[in-house]
C-alpha cells in the first residue's frame, strides 16, 4: 500500500485549480474521498453548558481529515473517560471537502516507457481536507464550570495532533 506523502506538501491554503475541458469527461474531479471522521458531535447536545471553550488556529492552513479524527480521538478519550458522556458537548466545527490531488509519477528502470510525464497532470484524489483561515474554530467543547480544566486539557491534546499551532478560547453562556 502507498504511503501518505508528508502534509507538509499540501498544508498551503491557495485557490483550488479546478479543471476546465472541451471533453466532458475530463472536466471534473472523479472520485470524492469519503471522511475519516467517524462522529463530528460527541456527548450531550441538548444540556445547556455553562462556558464554551473554542480550539481557534493562528494561520491559514489546509487540515487532512485523517488529522482531524486523531485530534478528535484523543480529546473525546479524556473527556468520557473524566466526565462520562453526559457531562460535555464535543463538536468539529470544520468539514474536510477539499479534494486533494497528487500526479505520481513512475520511478525506475523503464518507467518512461509507461509514464505520461505532465501530459495528464491534473493529478487524482488521494485525499480530503479542511480549509481553515485565521482565528476560525476547530473544535469547540461544552462543559460547565467545574469541568473547565479537563476540557482545557482535552482541547490542548487534540491541538497537538493537528499541523497548526492553536490557541483556546472560553466563553461564559451565563
Amino acid at each position: 500500500m502507498a504511503r501518505l506523502r508528508k502534509f507538509v506538501a499540501y498544508r498551503r491554503l491557495e485557490r483550488p485549480y479546478t479543471r476546465t475541458s472541451k471533453f466532458k469527461a475530463k472536466a471534473y474531479v472523479r472520485m470524492n474521498p469519503s471522511p475519516k471522521v467517524v462522529r463530528f458531535d460527541t456527548g450531550d447536545a441538548s444540556k445547556n453548558f455553562e462556558y464554551t471553550l473554542n480550539l481557534l488556529s493562528k494561520s491559514d492552513l489546509q487540515i487532512r481529515d485523517n488529522a482531524l479524527e486523531s485530534a478528535r480521538q484523543t480529546s473525546n478519550k479524556l473527556l468520557e473517560s473524566n466526565l462520562g458522556l453526559n457531562d460535555f458537548h464535543l463538536k468539529i466545527k470544520v468539514y474536510p471537502y477539499h479534494v486533494l490531488r497528487e500526479h505520481a509519477l513512475a520511478a525506475g528502470a523503464g518507467a518512461d516507457r509507461f509514464s505520461s510525464g505532465m501530459a495528464h497532470s491534473f493529478g487524482k484524489p488521494v485525499g480530503i481536507a479542511a480549509r481553515i483561515k485565521k482565528g476560525q474554530a476547530i473544535f469547540q467543547v461544552s462543559v460547565d464550570k467545574q469541568d473547565l480544566v479537563i476540557a482545557k486539557q482535552a482541547l490542548e491534546r487534540a491541538s497537538k495532533k493537528l499541523p497548526c499551532s492553536c490557541m483556546i478560547q472560553v466563553i461564559r453562556r451565563k
